[in-house]
């Protein structure tokens, strides 16, 4: 870590009555940063303020966040800024909480070890053992991964980049720590946000900029079987940007023409966002 800080302040540590740390009471934005300016910002801090107003968390000043997260975007040329807020310290025992805490503000700057453009090879990817669930919270990013943790060790333990993960309807509703997109029938469609376990930034604007280019797009539930028979897949999330899959189980996906295309097309807006 490069840096952090609390309500405001360098810090280090964070009270220990904190909601965020007792329950995941709290959301977070993970926020890519270049050349001291923070990518896609706005966006990330409207989806914030719909994660505050879903959870009945007070939405701190955005303009605060906006300096806040800016000031900690300028400690490396590439940075990776998490920003938390939680719902502050309780005021009670119990998982209720009394509508009176005042929510926490939390700022950290990590290096991006690769940069936002750096070179990675297509992932290694196939359908989860674990399935996900919490449908009240789907598509907000609140702090409660504990499935996601369990998907990454999964990954791991199959040497995988990326396993997909679907819901106990049978439905995809995305990669333990990704966003997916699927060329299907000749559009590029991805799991509704009602079915995502994190409607991502990069989704939405990945669903703008390759309309831009002429590219059909549209949000579709998907059956593993769906992924099996795509023509192609890609990943998505702030940190990867857009990641072609190599593999998905058994399949073997050849390189795509659209691939370096909406790469090139996300990287100029990213640019125009700033």
């Amino acid at each position: 870590m490069l840096a952090a800080w609390v309500d405001g302040a360098p810090a280090s540590t964070i009270s220990l009555d904190d909601r965020g740390l007792h329950y995941g009471d709290g959301l977070f934005e993970t926020i890519g940063a270049s050349g001291g300016h923070a990518r896609f910002l706005e966006a990330h801090l409207a989806r914030l303020m719909r994660g505050c107003a879903a959870l009945s968390i007070p939405a701190p000043d955005t303009a605060l966040l906006r300096f806040e997260v800016q000031r900690a975007a300028a400690a490396a040329a590439h940075v990776l800024v998490k920003l938390i807020v939680t719902r502050g310290a309780a005021l009670e025992r119990g998982y209720a909480f009394t509508g009176g805490e005042v929510p926490r503000r939390i700022v950290c700057a990590y290096l991006w070890p690769e940069g936002p453009d750096g070179e990675r090879a297509p992932a290694r990817a196939a359908m989860a053992e674990l399935r996900t669930g919490r449908p009240l919270l789907a598509g907000i990013k609140h702090l409660n991964r504990l499935e996601q943790v369990m998907a990454r060790q999964e990954a791991r333990q199959r040497d995988l980049d990326e396993v997909i993960l679907c819901n106990d309807e049978g439905f995809v509703t995305g990669g333990s720590m990704t966003n997916v997109f699927a060329l299907v029938d000749g559009r590029l469609v991805t799991p509704p946000a009602g079915q995502c376990a994190v409607a991502g930034v990069v989704r939405a604007q990945l669903l703008g900029t390759a309309g831009r280019l002429g590219i059909t797009t549209g949000e579709l539930s998907l059956a593993p079987q769906v992924l099996q028979s795509a023509q192609a897949l890609w990943l998505t999330n702030v940190r990867v940007g857009l990641w072609p899959v190599a593999s998905f189980g058994q399949r073997v996906f050849a390189a795509h023409e659209w691939t370096p295309r909406l790469q090139g097309a996300l990287r100029d807006a990213a640019m125009e966002a700033l």
